[in-house]
């Protein structure tokens, strides 16, 4: 997975203008070098070791980064000006250069570093990137006591005040990995937001239907319990959170909630029927609205069970996924509703 950190030094030829500067990049070059998890960082100093081992004729030992004098030697290869003098009469020199412009701005104000890292997962990400950024700082921004001894609160609070003025650097990651961390996080904050708002509305309706608490409760326990075991046998499987298969949620969720209606609300008209024999009317029901309920829940589930056959994996998961959650809430407001039902209500109401 692609990950890119980029400097920005806040003022024109800012990187390239100061040694130390430089130093610090390459510091943050060798602290990324040192994890196991990320691949050879790449960028534009790099190349400043590799001319100045050119210089002493290919000498390994002299692969380090070049001091004061070194850098006015190699001067003219951070030159962006293509047609210049030494840039026409030294290949290396132009291969150079656009080295050095691609891990620059055409001000040499940003520098990024280039890596590749492993796919870690969603749960060890966010640690890895954040020790990066942690490192990035502290190298970056060390003289600068007031933003690195800041508590969360107060950078919380000042992120306009002067606290973050005083930073001499601005880091920022980028690339696939944070993209694909940012992605995660929509995705599981999008699932929860829709269940959140999919049950919310349902309260209120069960409210204005039976304006009863007890009801309410008899319709919300049998449709969440698909949704978990649905989300358990995703674990189990290794299926992954992605927008195809977290529409399975809100999709069963709002079939089933249509069986538990149409189940209480004969429930409702009969239990006046019966003169409120809770136990009397639940069977009635069973047997009124049941077989129904069968066919109705077999008909979408062959429906989503065609997904399957699809040649793409999302498609798929869709379509067990919902096909399985609806087997579990048809069962669940078959067998779990009446006796839920038969415990809230086992007094005859007259």
């Amino acid at each position: 997975m692609p990950l890119e950190i980029v400097m920005d030094t806040k003022r024109r030829q800012g990187v390239t203008r100061n040694l130390q500067n430089l130093v610090k990049i390459d510091s943050l070059v060798q602290y990324l070098d040192s994890r196991t998890y990320i691949g050879k960082p790449l960028t534009f100093t790099e190349g400043l070791k590799f001319a100045k081992q050119a210089f002493f004729e290919g000498d390994s030992s002299f692969y380090i980064m070049p001091g004061e004098n070194d850098l006015l030697a190699l001067r003219p290869y951070l030159s962006q000006n293509n047609d210049s003098t030494s840039a026409n009469n030294n290949a290396a020199g132009k291969g150079f250069s656009k080295l050095v412009s691609s891990f620059m701005d055409k001000d040499r104000q940003q520098a990024r570093i280039s890596v590749t890292m492993q796919d870690v997962g969603s749960e060890r990400l966010p640690y890895i990137l954040d020790s990066i950024q942690t490192r990035a700082e502290q190298i970056f921004n060390r003289d600068s006591i007031e933003a690195l001894t800041a508590t969360a609160e107060e950078k919380a609070a000042n992120k306009d005040d002067s606290l973050w003025g005083k930073r001499k650097f601005d880091i920022e990651l980028t690339g696939g990995s944070v993209t694909f961390l940012e992605g995660s996080r929509f995705i599981i904050n999008g699932l929860k937001e829709s269940i959140l708002w999919a049950f919310l509305l349902i309260t209120l309706c069960m409210l204005y239907l039976f304006r009863s608490f007890r009801i309410l409760l008899c319709s919300l326990i049998p449709n969440l319990i698909p949704l978990v075991i649905t989300a358990g046998v995703m674990g189990w499987a290794g299926v992954p959170l992605k927008p195809s298969t977290v529409l399975v949620f809100s999709v069963a969720l709002g079939i089933a909630i249509d069986i538990t209606i149409r189940f209480l609300v004969n429930y409702k008209q009969q239990l006046r029927e019966n003169n409120g024999d809770t136990k009397r009317t639940v069977i009635e029901t069973i047997h009124s609205t049941g077989l129904s309920i069968i066919y109705t829940s077999i008909v979408l589930i062959a429906g989503f069970v065609i997904f399957c056959f699809s040649g793409f994996g999302g498609t798929q998961a869709l379509g067990w996924l919902t096909s399985l959650t609806l087997v579990t809430a048809t069962a669940a407001n078959l067998l779990l509703l009446p006796a839920l039902l038969l415990g809230f209500f086992h007094k005859k109401v007259k």
